[in-house]
């Protein structure tokens, strides 16, 4: 996080609001306190000056009121001395109205030295009204135009003695300079106080804000750390104000995220492992079908990893676009098979899909739970042949019985050369079914692991080589056996009579197929500490595309030759079963025209050198 300037910090806003509030503070106690002031000054000036002037009034009254002759000097001459004696350094003009001609008869100007005013007629409305009416109005402060400095000006008039009648009007004008020179003093004075002020609330402003800030810094910064996971530290309490019960707040906070995010880490790495540990796979989407979350037996089965389809669409991946034409359709669907196979391999996948809501009880996205059916689909259409092919291999004699028994029913009994042939198929087919059953069974207790094998050391040429000989010793026996045995002894670990079952399986079926004439070529051999039994004739062989499929229940290369030599097509799938129950594989080549060889393997458990005798 980018670290906040003074310029931006609170520090200094809070600063800043303290010099404001002292600002507005002294500006209205200083309008306050000048303006009050300044009323004062004035009033004290005015005060001080109304005295002298009364003073000077009296004088002036005295001047007016003595006789004189001839020897004496003139009324001007007395009145001009009293003016001049009258001179004081704050009255900027003054002069001496006389009643009788409203004409100058005394001045006092600094500017004037020659007195010219003297013998003009005054028309101020000041003096004639003070002549006239005897007005001794409140002075006015007006500023002088050439120098601009604020003056006092008002008139008095002269009264007699016993206040009869007026004598003369005084007109004066006081220069104010020195007041408001004193109040600009004491204006700088109150600045500087003004400025002094500032400068220590400013110091303690940030001193103030300081000790706001630092905590909400301190609150900032564990907030930071918090934000990478980290609650170990906590944020300093240092009182119990609005601040320091924020701290708490913060630290109890703190506490809670803490505990939060350890039940979150806890049930995030429980449902990791559950998926992890799932062997279906398990997709979530958000609302709009986008993948957010895959386990890896998922990524198994659709053959992409999560970073590939992270994003992409759940209807795109699992290729639902002709189920379903939009996301909102999923819902309706819950459990559907899809298709995925290749022409290299079979993948059916079972998805089953539920909707995840929000608080508010709305769609906020899909589960989906896909496992590989492929095999279960596999063994149910093999379960759904297996019947067909039961039924069918059940229809075939029973129809044929069914036929001659009514033939016998009709009569046929009573003709002693049809009765006898017609009682014969009826028990060659009676016996083909119950091989067929027998075979069932033994094939329904191979699948139930109902079958305990008792096995039992064997050395296997010589069994092998008893084996043959049972097949020799057949006088309608049409085919030659060429033996090819190792000379040495092999031991293998076998049930006899179900490996019998199977030799004598193979080899009947060589006999079957095989012309007439034709050789079986029986051979034992070791490969790999494994024993090699392979057992080859000369018939008419299958196509290469069929040769796995002939240990399949049920599966004829040639089904009407098959039901000819009284084959149920349980044999070679019987065979199988007893060869892998003991650890041996089966299997077989062949060739079109060119005859057929199966193989089977058996472990061997021990080899010894020794010639036969």
């Amino acid at each position: 996080m980018k670290k906040v300037g003074f310029l931006q910090s609170v520090r200094l806003k809070l600063t800043i609001v303290y010099i404001l509030l002292l600002l507005l503070a002294i500006q209205v106690i200083g309008s306050y306190f000048v303006g009050e002031l300044e009323d004062r000054l004035v009033e004290n000036f005015e005060e001080s000056l109304e005295g002298r002037l009364n003073s000077l009034n009296y004088s002036l009254q005295n001047a007016y009121e003595t006789e004189r002759d001839d020897s004496d000097t003139t009324l001007e001459t007395d009145v001009q001395r009293l003016i001049d004696d009258f001179n004081e350094s704050d009255i900027h003009k003054l002069q001496v109205i006389d009643y009788s001609n409203r004409r100058v008869i005394a001045t006092y100007d600094p500017e004037d030295f020659n007195r010219s005013d003297v013998g003009k007629k005054s028309n101020d409305p000041r003096i004639t009204s003070a002549l006239l009416y005897r007005s001794n109005q409140d002075p006015e402060i007006q500023l002088d135009p050439d120098t601009q400095n604020r003056l006092l000006v008002g008139a008095k008039p002269v009264e007699s003695s016993d206040g009869e009648e007026v004598h003369a009007a005084v007109s004066y004008q006081a220069n104010l300079t020195n007041v408001y020179d004193q109040l600009q003093d004491i204006n700088n004075i109150f600045a500087r106080g003004t400025l002094l002020a500032i400068t220590v609330t400013a110091l303690l402003g940030i001193l103030v804000a300081r000790t706001i800030t630092k905590p909400l810094s301190e609150m900032r910064r564990q907030a930071q750390i918090m934000a990478t996971g980290d609650f170990s530290q906590k944020v300093s309490v240092h009182g119990n104000d609005e601040i320091g019960q924020l701290g708490v707040t913060f630290n109890d906070l703190n506490d809670k995220l803490k505990q939060s995010q350890a039940t979150t880490e806890g049930e995030r790495r429980k449902l990791s492992s559950v998926l992890s540990n799932m062997s279906d796979g398990v997709i979530a989407t958000d609302r709009l079908g986008a993948i957010t979350l895959m386990n890896a037996p998922a990524s198994k089965l659709i053959g992409q990893s999560f970073e590939e389809v992270q994003g992409q669409s759940l209807i795109d991946i699992l290729d639902l676009n002709e189920q379903v034409t939009d996301v909102n359709d999923i819902e309706s669907i819950g459990s559907i098979i899809i298709d995925l196979s290749t022409e290299d391999q079979p993948l059916l996948l079972k998805a089953n899909f539920s909707v995840v809501q929000n608080e508010n009880e709305e769609m906020d996205g899909f589960i989906s739970v896909i496992s590989d059916v492929t095999e279960q689909e596999r063994i149910e259409q093999e379960r759904r042949e297996f019947v067909s092919n039961v039924s069918h291999e059940l229809r075939t004699p029973l129809t044929t019985m069914k036929s001659y028994l009514e033939a016998l029913t009709d009569g046929a009994w009573e003709n002693k050369e049809i009765a006898p042939r017609f009682l014969d198929v009826t028990q060659n087919e009676t016996d083909r079914m119950i091989r067929l059953v027998n075979d069932l069974l033994q094939l329904s207790k191979m699948d139930r692991k109902d079958t305990g094998l008792f096995k039992e050391k064997v050395e296997f040429i010589e069994y092998f080589s008893h084996v043959i000989d049972r097949f020799e010793m057949h006088k309608d026996q049409k085919n030659a056996f060429e033996r090819i045995l190792t000379e040495q002894s092999l031991y293998v670990w076998i049930d006899k009579d179900k490996i019998t079952q199977v030799l004598d399986n193979i080899i009947s079926n060589s006999i079957k197929y095989s012309p007439e004439g034709g050789t079986i070529t029986l051979k034992a051999e070791t490969m790999k500490k494994q024993l090699l039994v392979s057992i080859t004739d000369q018939g008419m062989g299958m196509p290469s595309d069929t040769v796995d499929k002939i240990f399949d229940r049920f599966y004829r290369v040639d089904k009407a030759r098959s039901r000819e030599v009284g084959g149920t097509g349980l044999g070679l799938a019987i065979a199988r079963e007893i060869i892998e129950s003991h650890h041996g594989q089966i299997w077989a080549n062949s060739q079109e025209g060119k005859g057929t060889t199966v193989f089977f393997t058996l472990p061997l458990i021990n080899q010894k050198r020794r010639k036969r005798k």
